[in-house]
């Protein structure tokens, strides 16, 4: 009996290997199968990826040869290759270079070598070989569970070197194994490759749940592992898996122990869909789909379940250069190019069907990756959408319930019967409109999220735009009487072609002045005044309505020289018959030299009772706005009356 038995394992092997050897693998490593296997594996071989030119790869080689992850023009041409599709061969060291694998081996205490010779010592004891793991998960699981037994009967100083926990974790592994890619030539069949494969891939997770051992081994990390190995070494593969699982821009908000981060993305991913695809929602929850039956495989396998692999590569492209947003970016993409089937589907088995084996014609790259590159997934959505996940777990359902109730309330009193929400289809080119209660109040807690983001950066900016203005203060004081002095020349050439009596106007309140000579020369101390805006008037209306034309600093500043120049004593001139000179009363009278602030006038001012005779000084005043358009300036100027 054992003899027969021996032989049929023998013929059983022998015939695997026969399969093995007679089976052909496309480009990516994937066997081909019969078109009759081809649903059972879901895996298609006709690839629609485009070749990049000899030209296009000579540059990516000599960007990749001078790379700076610190760099932004690196950054921007890798992306514009990978736009263009980065050829297999390339496609490992690119990622080695965005997750700058290297620096991360130099900056780490972690040894991979002996991490592995450590492993190994367990291994021997519990009599499995990192070579041989599949074979050994029945030994695994037997002693498993003579373990606590075996615990209680040694009484031998020789303690073995492995604990339940490392034991649950090989066991773990080893039954993953067999899922991962079982049609990939590094993990298919006996044949030395796969067995070799096998092994690294064996090794690379157990060094990372040596490495990380709070978040340790979890379901989807095989795939993860499996994807680096087809492209990378196996230490860089283990490298490029700490980066992604470690790293805050990739999946450590993803991976735990629990599994409970990436119950939280899929939440974020359930309201992330509600804002953006209202009546699709509602549809999938009326036929009692949820979106942790579809987006948690999604995310843990980061959709190496497509059947076209070059799509799989582009997605995962893509992730490696955007990280986290670039999972909800490519969910949000098959489900809209799926959306027209979706809804027609009243089956909750048939939804679930098309999303996790989602079709040909939808997964290929010509369709997908053209669609995926048009998706925008903004990054302040996406904490919208996270801040109202943490709300609702803390606060509960009771909040949600009272929020839709308020707006429910709100639009019955203003008139309204429905809440129209416009969202945009998959092409961009047509629009619908959806009345749900549930939507708009997802979208009323989006936009208020959305505003206090928005104003939190706008106070900022006015911080510092008031700490720049304080620091430039004093710097624009010293500006205003240069400014003067080009609109007083401006004034000089406009009152010549002006025509009209004009009455002196006085600058308003709030609004220091500073007044210069007619020679240039700025006058200081006691020749440097201050005029205020009376606002009154017909002439103080002018002054508000028409101030960024011009008008009104010429005759500003027209009659501010006339002002500031009464400073002096009036010369005697000779009596002349002109009506462009003042009358004689006024030329005798003598003017004080160093008027007081409390003598100046007021053109709004009416004269005070008692008052027979003004002041020569308001007399000058009065009879030189009457006489302006007769009084020119030039002549003021010239005869140096005043």
């Amino acid at each position: 009996m054992k003899r027969r038995s021996s032989t049929n394992a023998a013929r059983r092997s022998s015939s695997v290997k026969r399969r093995s050897e007679n089976l052909r693998f496309d480009e990516f490593g994937f066997a081909v199968t019969k078109k009759k296997d081809q649903k059972l594996y879901h895996r298609c071989h006709n690839y629609s990826y485009p070749q990049l030119s000899a030209v296009r790869v000579k540059e990516l080689c000599e960007l990749l040869s001078y790379w700076n992850a610190a760099s932004f023009i690196c950054k921007s041409q890798i992306e514009r290759f990978i736009r263009m599709s980065i050829p297999p061969s390339l496609r490992g060291r690119v990622w080695k270079c965005l997750l700058t694998i290297d620096s991360l081996r130099e900056t780490s205490d972690f040894n991979y070598q002996t991490c592995l010779s450590e492993v190994r010592g367990p291994l021997v004891d519990l009599g499995v070989s990192e070579y041989g793991i599949l074979s050994a998960i029945t030994t695994l699981s037997d002693t498993q569970n003579d373990l606590g037994l075996n615990r209680r009967e040694s009484t031998s100083s020789s303690e073995p070197r492995y604990s339940a926990d490392d034991i649950t974790l090989f066991r773990q592994i080893a039954l993953d194994l067999q899922r991962s890619f079982p049609t990939h030539r590094s993990l298919m069949g006996e044949s030395p490759e796969a067995i070799e494969g096998q092994a690294k891939l064996f090794r690379v997770l157990i060094a990372y749940a040596k490495y990380n051992p709070q978040v340790g081994y979890t379901q989807g990390m095989s795939y993860i592992a499996a994807v680096l190995l087809m492209e990378l070494g196996e230490e860089e593969a283990f490298w490029a898996l700490v980066a992604l699982l470690d790293t805050p821009k990739y999946l450590a908000e993803m991976f735990d122990f629990s599994l409970t981060k990436v119950q939280h993305q899929v939440k974020v991913f359930d309201q992330f869909l509600k804002h953006r695809k209202p009546q699709l929602s509602q549809h999938m929850e009326s036929v009692g789909v949820l979106s942790v039956h579809f987006v948690m495989p999604w995310f843990l396998t980061l959709f190496t379940s497509l059947p076209c692999w070059d799509s799989v590569l582009a997605v995962w492209d893509l992730i490696v250069l955007h990280g986290l947003s670039a999972l909800f970016r490519t969910a949000l993409t098959i489900v809209e190019l799926l959306e027209p089937r979706l809804m027609d589907l009243k089956d909750e088995g048939a939804i679930l069907s098309l999303l996790l084996r989602v079709p040909v014609d939808v997964a290929q790259y010509t369709v997908l990756v053209p669609a995926l590159w048009n998706t925008e997934v903004q990054d302040w959505e996406l904490k919208c959408m996270n801040s109202l996940v943490l709300d609702e777990s803390h606060n509960g359902p009771k909040a949600e319930q009272c929020e839709n109730q308020a707006t429910l309330s709100g639009s019955v009193t203003e008139g309204k019967e429905e809440e129209n929400v416009s969202t945009a289809s998959v092409g961009g080119k047509t629009s619908e409109k959806v009345s749900l209660p549930g939507a708009v109040s997802i979208l009323t807690r989006v936009m208020r999220l959305a505003q206090r983001h928005l104003l939190d950066s706008m106070g900022r900016q006015r911080v510092e735009e008031k700490s720049s203005q304080a620091q430039a203060g004093p710097r624009q004081q010293g500006g205003t009487s240069a400014s003067l002095t080009q609109a007083q020349i401006r004034s000089r050439r406009q009152s010549k072609q002006r025509g009209g009596s004009q009455q002196p106007v006085v600058p308003e309140s709030g609004d220091d002045v500073t007044v210069r000579d007619t020679e240039g020369c700025e006058k200081t101390e006691g020749s440097e005044q201050t005029f205020k805006r009376s606002g009154t008037g017909p002439v103080g209306k002018v002054a508000h309505g028409r101030n960024h034309h011009g008008i009104v600093h010429n005759v500003r500043v027209k009659s501010f020289h006339l002002l500031r120049r009464v400073k002096s004593p009036v010369k005697q001139a000779p009596p002349s018959s002109s009506s462009s000179g003042p009358p004689s009363s006024i030329r005798s009278a003598t003017l004080p030299s160093s008027p007081s602030p409390s003598s100046t006038p007021q053109p709004s001012s009416a004269p005070q009772s008692g008052e027979q005779n003004d002041s020569p000084r308001t007399a000058l005043i009065k009879e030189l706005s009457s006489r302006q358009n007769s009084f020119p300036f030039k002549v003021v100027k010239e005869s140096k009356l005043i």
